[in-house]
């Protein structure tokens, strides 16, 4: 179950940074994202939500994990990703996909770095 929390953890982070490019890329054309971009979101949103249990679990069964992993990996990017959704609605009503670009950004530097600290890195 750690080897599955393990890749799921790099497969977010890797998540997290194509989001972000694809938002740059989005901006920088000045076009839509399309339907894809909002496919992606929701599977690492739900992706977070689904690592988050897991590591629950693997807690539960005895195993260990810094309050730094548990805040960056889950805590954090639930908070941002939150945030993104209140400001697609309101403020961002006419570019919902840009909330979500830079959240991805903060959420991939989050991610990243309790990906680190499960690892022991830093």
């Amino acid at each position: 179950m750690r080897a599955l929390h393990l890749v799921a953890g790099s497969a977010i982070v890797g998540a997290f940074g194509l989001v972000t490019l694809w938002g740059l890329v989005t901006w920088i054309v000045r076009r839509g994202p399309g339907q894809a971009f909002w496919w992606v979101i929701g599977f690492v949103q739900g992706a977070v939500l689904l690592q988050a249990l897991v590591g629950v679990i693997l807690l539960l069964i005895g195993g260990r994990a810094t309050i730094l992993h548990i805040v960056y990996g889950a805590v954090f990017p639930a908070l941002v990703l939150g945030v993104a959704h209140v400001l697609a609605r309101e403020a961002f009503a006419h570019r919902p996909w840009a909330p979500f670009a830079m959240a991805s950004f903060f959420c991939f530097g989050l991610t990243l770095r309790a990906l680190m600290t499960g690892l022991g890195v830093g």
